[in-house]
């Protein structure tokens, strides 16, 4: 058994689940929604072994690191935080039918990596080899599957108080289906607010791991300054919050925003722009 299989297998395995939730919008069915979350759940388990055996796979050919140090390894990573943060909020708050708008983030991940991206493991160029990588990874990547799910929970939103203010909510469709609109504002502050200092923490450690590097805290490098954007993004949403009252389209339309921005830093900036963080483009 290898990796690169499971990691397959987990594709599909996100591929079923979602078209579960799609499934069970429609329908409506418990029992149909817990076929969507139990399939999640086995994606998200066989992805975590995936994970593990892909590290000592790294051992095996004299490698040996934390498989986070390619493109390849974080988007699998990135697709793995966010069906975590989304069974968070599934137990939580029990509203399942945000997997149909979580799901597809993390389908694409995986279905991205698997066909598009070069999955084999390489001995971590100079700048990596740190513990600070581990640290700095984790902690942004939790934050961005915060704001992941923040986003499609904003989606939500929209959606459902576009009909709300129309007052053409039938029985039977599936907006019916989706939690009441102050709800879904409330976990997508909920979401953010959780986001926001995990990002925090993975821009403080990278500045960490930056003075270990390159001897300085802080060079405007694109990625650094991409980051620093985002934080005043998520900033500003919770200071608006927070001062100004801002609830409802408002906020749903700036956490969109601030994921839109998040996607540009992590993505856009690695594979568009040149700088200290290049490693991290991938092919």
């Amino acid at each position: 058994m290898t990796s690169s299989l499971l990691f397959n297998t987990t594709t599909i395995a996100y591929l079923a689940s979602m078209l579960l939730f799609f499934i069970f919008l429609a329908s409506r069915s418990r029992a149909v929604g817990t076929a969507g979350s139990i399939l999640a759940l086995v994606g998200l388990i066989l992805q975590t072994v995936a994970i593990g055996l892909r590290w000592k796979e790294s051992y095996d050919i004299g490698v040996g690191h934390a498989p986070l140090s390619n493109l390849y390894e974080s988007v699998v990573f990135f697709s793995w935080t966010i069906v975590l943060f989304y069974f968070f909020l599934d137990l939580k708050y029990k509203h399942r039918v945000i997997g149909a708008f979580v799901m597809p983030f993390a389908l694409l991940g995986m279905a991205w990596a698997q066909l598009g991206l070069n999955s084999g493991i390489e001995p971590l160029v100079p700048a990596l080899q740190s513990n600070w990588l581990l640290y700095h990874v984790v902690t942004c990547f939790l934050g961005y599957a915060a704001f992941a799910v923040a986003c499609g929970i904003s989606v939500m939103f929209l959606i459902r108080e576009g009909h709300e203010r129309r007052a053409d909510i039938s029985g039977k469709s599936i907006v019916a289906a989706f939690p009441a609109s102050r709800i879904l504002d409330d976990l997508n502050y909920k979401a953010i607010m959780i986001g926001f200092p995990l990002l925090t923490l993975g821009i403080v450690t990278g500045a960490a791991w930056a003075n270990y590097a390159w001897g300085t805290y802080w060079s405007w490098d694109p990625k650094e300054t991409w980051s620093l954007i985002v934080w005043f993004i998520y900033a500003a949403f919770l200071h608006a919050r927070i001062t100004r009252g801002w609830f409802g389209r408002r906020a749903a339309w700036l956490s969109i925003i601030g994921f839109a921005a998040t996607i540009f830093c992590y993505l856009g900036v690695n594979l568009l722009l040149s700088g200290l963080h290049s490693y991290g483009g991938g092919s």
